[in-house]
């Protein structure tokens, strides 16, 4: 097991990407905290991990509430002793043209990306720093913290500026033995991504099928959304990884829409 009685804190992670992370963490041998707006799924998936032999809890936390954020670690670090690993994965989408985009959606969106992970990582590191045992700080990015689409101007401003934010705690978490990096996924067919292709295809004024085709995985080398498991497997390298050989860094996975 790669993380055995290891600690994680993973946000949004009652469903998709972040569930999918939460289980196989759980399947490692980690405890997880699994941290989600909705308490109700939140345990509900603590309860299938729990079923399945693992160790985990639900915690309701909205990440950009900052008196939620720091309560919900604190309990984390109560019941589990601890916070050797947070995965900053909440997030939503908004799709609109720059001209016709709300101030107030505008908001939403960086407070969610931005604002929910620099709190629940000033609250980890606090603990990680504490304990002595170094950490593993993993952001969820995207293909768009690397290149823009149309309509998700908020979208690709934020997980941009993940990797400022990870670049940074690299270095300050270094000499803690805390490591930063950023997953930066394809198209991943979760709810987030189901509710685009609609919304896509009405504002680009073309069939859905188009938009998968045409727009969301025109670039890949196959044709393929990347998958909840692949985005997991590297969840798991990360935490796992036992040095700061490997900090300060984005890894794509996304069939290869984007190269490096």
């Amino acid at each position: 097991m790669q993380l055995k009685d290891k600690v994680a804190f993973v946000t949004g992670s009652a469903a998709g990407i972040g569930k999918e992370i939460a289980v196989l963490y759980a399947r490692e041998g980690a405890k997880v905290v699994i941290a989600d707006l909705n308490k109700q799924a939140a345990d509900a998936t603590a309860a299938e991990i729990v079923a399945s032999g693992g160790q985990a809890i639900g915690v309701a936390v909205d990440v950009t509430d900052e008196a939620q954020v720091d309560a919900s670690v604190a309990e984390a670090v109560k019941v589990f002793g601890g916070i050797d690993i947070l995965v900053s994965n909440a997030g939503i989408q908004i799709v609109q043209p720059v001209d016709e985009f709300s101030y107030a959606d505008w908001k939403k969106m960086l407070a969610i990306h931005l604002d929910g992970a620099f709190l629940t990582t000033r609250a980890c590191l606090k603990h990680m720093y504490a304990q002595g045992r170094g950490g593993s700080v993993i952001y969820m990015g995207s293909v768009h913290s690397k290149l823009a689409s149309v309509l998700k101007a908020p979208y690709v401003t934020a997980k941009h500026g993940l990797i400022g934010l990870c670049k940074t705690v690299a270095k300050e978490g270094a000499k803690h033995g805390v490591r930063a990096n950023v997953i930066c996924p394809g198209f991943v067919r979760t709810a987030l991504v189901e509710k685009q292709i609609p919304e896509q295809a009405k504002t680009l004024g073309i069939s859905e099928e188009d938009v998968i085709k045409k727009v969301m995985l025109k670039d890949t080398v196959d044709g393929e959304f990347t998958t909840t498991a692949d985005v997991a497997q590297v969840a798991l390298m990360f935490a796992a990884f036992p040095t700061n050989a490997l900090t300060g860094q984005s890894l794509v996975v996304s069939h290869g829409w984007f190269m490096e």
